[in-house]
């Protein structure tokens, strides 16, 4: 047998050729010999094939052509190989080996001569041809021949001599053009062909082989292939009985082996069953391979085993054997395109039936998201699945919610689930879930039958608020919410804009959260107005005034209505901020207010409202007899700035020591401090009155040095800004043809320049013609500007002058 890319080609024992498809089936029989036929040889086209038989016939024919060569041998012909590229005119050659290795080149007149290559050592058993090499092996040795150059190469000694050469044949395999794998018995050598050195040729052959590996195996070599840097072995394997301690044959292996310098590495090995191994020898068993195809041939007596790599769907199946289908999954998901006999789906299918049989619910709801994915038919089959095992809330957090919907049913009957067994998954599940995926009102319904049994269950009312919101039933989830004191109310109003859905509940709303419910009101003023919530909030004061204190915050003006209420408000519940709305507010009744304060004995919000009214000396005697504070009296009529108050409080302290240190400390600026010295009592104590006296002292020194420092920039400035104007004053002006005088409007320099001229230029920039201005008279002997005189003496009060 010898195997091609395209076909299989098969010799019998009764002189008959099949060529075979890789499935087997017959394509072309051929009738070459009636006698056993030893060896089929092809070329790599594939299109020419060599036939030897036991009757010593050689024939080398076209398959597709009518080429043909025939010789008849005295002696059988073990061996044919015909030259790799046969089909070329140049390359007919091909080499018979029996006795003698014979090679047969077709010579130019289109005859066939032949040459001995070699002869005298026994049957030829191998040969193989690849490129310009040709190896074989006989009875002593492997031996390489150079087609090119003529010349042998080398010899390779058979190791174990022992072994009968007819029954362990030599097994030769050029894994490329110069690699050579040689398996003999139990030796495997790795020879590589190469170059030799120009300097080292002499009269040795230009090539030479280097034995790269070599190493032993526990089994009989019956055949060899390389497979990428591995091989691939055909072992005969014979063992010993246990109960008879006989030796017998059993099933041949084919082991892939990676080689190494001295040994190799098993990588698989495989038990091939075939029929009648009992009986078989090593030199029964062939291996041939396709290289383009990994394809791998083995050939006893009675059977031809095909083996491949094991492509994708082989790993699969494995894994799904042994059970490791997230494996398989991942495995097929990456060489989806490779896959020919799985589909995703069907493994991923499997993998959910295999996690639910183990339990792990959670893991296999998780993978349906991945798994199904779009297949609302698949999802809603294997919900079903879950509820008949009673875990339907395993894949309820997995369910799809958009693309695709599943059913109404499918989701009702998950929400129905939690809500038997499971309050806070149920109202989780409401918030996540769109409102449209289900039936609103039948899960509504179920709500209400559950809150008769539990009707004050928060986690149920805040659901059903949630289902009223998805029905856009807004008015009854509003009385939940409101009910509940949730925090989500205000979202709510103002989401679906029910504004006039909480004008009869502003209280329910202040009191929940007044800072919230106060920022809404006075953010939607437009829906509902100040009035209303004044007259809502109108028994619970102390809510009105927080509304009403905001509101003036934010506008002082739009609240002015409410500003003589407020007045009561925050005398009430807000003391601190009564002075500053005081202060603030230009529509508060000064008089109702200086009532409130009075009845309350408000002392400052008193004085200011005296002095804002005009009665400041009341506003000064109350802060001296009631607050007793010198400094604020002082601070006072600064303020006001008033001579008499200055004389009322020094009348008022000129008998009090410490109101005096005070004015002595404080007025110096305001008030001369003689007026305040000289009405000081003879005899009277005063504290600190040397520190004053000194303190008054470095006041007015200090008076006169900024009087001095001003008076000295004044001066400064008025110099720097007089010599910017004589500098300005001082630059020439240009007067060209497109001046025009200021009187007469005519230009002022002649057309003909040859005569004379004299022309007025104020410094204002108003030219005119010396006999267009007024002529000076004894009143006003100096010339000014008319236009720029007309409203001041200004720039236009000096002139220049221009003659010619």
């Amino acid at each position: 047998m010898t195997v091609h890319d395209k076909f299989l080609a098969l010799g019998t024992h009764y002189g008959k050729v099949y060529l075979l498809d890789v499935q087997g089936n017959i394509t072309q029989k051929f009738d070459v010999s009636p006698v056993k036929i030893n060896q089929i040889s092809l070329d790599e086209s594939g299109e020419h094939m060599g036939v030897c038989s036991e009757d010593g016939k050689v024939q080398v024919f076209g398959l597709y052509s009518g080429e043909e060569f025939h010789e008849t041998f005295d002696c059988p012909i073990k061996i044919i190989a015909v030259h790799p590229h046969f089909v070329r005119s140049s390359c007919k050659q091909f080499v018979t080996g029996g006795k003698k290795l014979l090679l047969f080149e077709r010579s130019w007149m289109s005859r066939w001569k032949s040459s001995v290559l070699h002869e005298g050592e026994g049957n030829i058993r191998s040969v193989k041809w690849r490129g310009h090499l040709i190896a074989w092996a006989n009875n002593m040795g492997v031996k390489i021949f150079d087609v090119t150059s003529k010349q042998r190469i080398t010899n390779v000694p058979r190791d174990d001599i022992s072994l009968r050469p007819d029954m362990y044949p030599c097994s030769l395999c050029w894994k490329d053009n110069v690699t050579l794998i040689i398996g003999w018995g139990t030796s495997v050598k790795i020879c590589s062909v190469k170059e030799r050195h120009a300097s080292e040729m002499r009269d040795l052959p230009s090539r030479y082989v280097e034995i790269v590996s070599q190493f032993e195996t526990e089994f009989y070599i019956s055949g060899l292939a390389p497979l990428c840097d591995q091989l691939v072995v055909l072992s005969y394997v014979k063992e010993v009985s246990e109960k008879t301690e006989r030796e017998y044959c059993a099933r041949p292996r084919l082991d892939i082996i990676q080689p190494l310098s001295e040994t190799c590495e098993e990588i698989s090995s495989d038990a091939l069953t075939v029929r009648g191994f009992q009986e078989n020898e090593c030199r029964d068993y062939h291996l041939e391979y396709s290289e383009g195809e990994s394809l791998f041939y083995i050939v006893s007596p009675r059977d031809v085993v095909v083996a491949k790599e094991r492509d994708q769907d082989d790993h699969i199946d494995w894994l799904l054997e042994k059970k490791k289908y997230e494996e398989a999954l991942m495995a097929a998901e990456i060489s989806q395109k490779n896959i020919k006999r799985h589909k995703i789906l069907d493994i991923g299918l499997a993998y959910i039936n295999h996690l639910v049989e183990r339990g792990e619910y959670d893991i296999a709801a998780r993978k349906c998201q991945k798994i199904l994915g779009k297949n609302a038919a698949l999802w809603e089959y294997e919900v079903y699945k879950f509820k008949e095992i009673g875990q339907l809330k395993a894949i309820s957090p997995y369910l799809p919610r958009g693309d695709p919907v599943l059913k109404p049913l499918i989701y009702e009957m998950i929400l129905h689930e939690f809500l038997e067994s499971d309050y806070e998954g149920f109202a989780t599940l409401i918030r996540e879930w769109p409102g449209d995926l289900y039936n609103n009102s039948v899960i509504v319904q179920a709500v209400r039958d559950h809150l008769k049994k539990d009707s004050q269950n928060r986690t149920l009312l805040k659901t059903l608020a949630d289902l009223y919101t998805y029905d856009k039933n807004y008015g009854n989830a509003l009385e939940i919410y409101l009910t509940l004191r949730h925090k989500d109310v205000f979202q709510l109003i103002h989401k679906h804009n029910l504004f006039s859905s909480i004008k009869d509940k502003i209280v329910l709303l202040m009191d929940f959260d007044s800072e919230k419910a106060v920022d809404m009101l006075l953010d939607n003023e437009d829906k509902i107005s100040i009035k209303k919530v004044v007259e809502e909030l109108e028994d619970r004061p102390e809510l009105q005034h927080v509304y009403l204190h905001k509101l003036f915050k934010r506008d002082h003006h739009k609240g002015q209505r409410y500003h003589e209420k407020q007045i009561s408000l925050y005398a009430e519940y807000d003391r601190p901020n009564l002075l500053p709305f005081l202060r603030d507010s230009t529509h508060c009744p000064l008089e109702k207010a200086l009532e409130i304060c009075q009845q309350r004995n408000f002392v400052e919000e008193t004085v200011y409202l005296l002095s804002r009214m005009g009665n400041s000396r009341s506003a000064l005697k109350m802060i001296m007899e009631e607050l007793h504070d010198v400094d604020k009296a002082i601070e006072f009529a600064k303020e006001q700035d008033d001579g008499e108050l200055w004389e009322d409080l020094i009348l008022y302290s000129i008998d009090k020591p410490p109101f005096i240190t005070g004015l002595l400390n404080n007025i110096g600026t305001h008030v001369d401090p003689i007026l305040l010295i000289h009405r000081i009592k003879e005899g009277m104590e005063i504290p600190n009155l040397r520190d004053s006296l000194v303190k008054i002292l470095q006041d007015y020194n200090l008076q006169i040095l900024l009087r001095e420092g001003c008076k000295k920039i004044l001066v400064a400035d008025s110099l720097s800004l007089l010599k910017k104007m004589h500098r300005t004053q001082m630059k020439g002006v240009l007067v060209d043809e497109e001046n025009i005088c200021e009187s007469c409007l005519a230009p002022v320099l002649p057309a003909d320049a040859a005569k004379p001229f004299s022309v007025v230029v104020f410094h204002c920039r108003h030219m005119f013609h010396k006999e267009c201005l007024p002529v000076p008279s004894m009143n006003s002997p100096a010339q000014f500007c008319g236009i720029c005189s007309a409203k001041h003496r200004g720039p236009g009060s000096a002139i220049l002058e221009m003659k010619k």
